[in-house]
């Protein structure tokens, strides 16, 4: 019939067996070695990108953090910089108030002592006056 068990079979048999064999070691021994390596270094590869986004997403965080921290210093400083700034323009303007109340105290002073020396000295010029006015009625009656 179709299959006839033969010598020949067993011998094709036995050449397919050492076919496979030899195909196994020379072929797919290695091809599964090398795709065992390929996937072990897809997998590192996929988890060190893995844990460097995460790396990458905390320096993030801790940068911002600094960032914030810088710009609360810098606030800070600007407005202690602004009060010591307030501070010192009311204290010019204390001292310079004051300054100003004792000219115009001394001021008043030299006036009040001028006008005591002027009214002291008023009946001299009174009298110097009139007699002038008296010389000159009289100079020009005469003349």
């Amino acid at each position: 019939m179709f299959l006839k068990l033969d010598g020949t079979f067993i011998v094709q048999l036995v050449n397919f067996a050492i076919f496979f064999a030899l195909l196994r070691v020379v072929f797919i021994r290695p091809v599964s070695k090398a795709i065992v390596k390929r996937r072990e270094y897809i997998n590192s590869l996929t988890n060190d990108y893995d844990r460097y986004q995460a790396e990458a997403a905390s320096l993030r965080t801790q940068a911002e953090s600094i960032r914030a921290a810088a710009r609360r210093e810098a606030e800070a400083a600007l407005a202690k910089a602004r009060a010591e700034a307030s501070n010192e323009a009311a204290a010019l303007s204390t001292q310079y108030n004051q300054q100003v109340a004792q000219i115009i105290e001394e001021a008043n002073r030299i006036v009040a002592a001028e006008l005591d020396a002027a009214r002291s000295s008023e009946p001299q010029i009174v009298r110097d006056l009139a007699n002038l006015m008296v010389e000159r009625t009289v100079m020009e009656t005469v003349s």
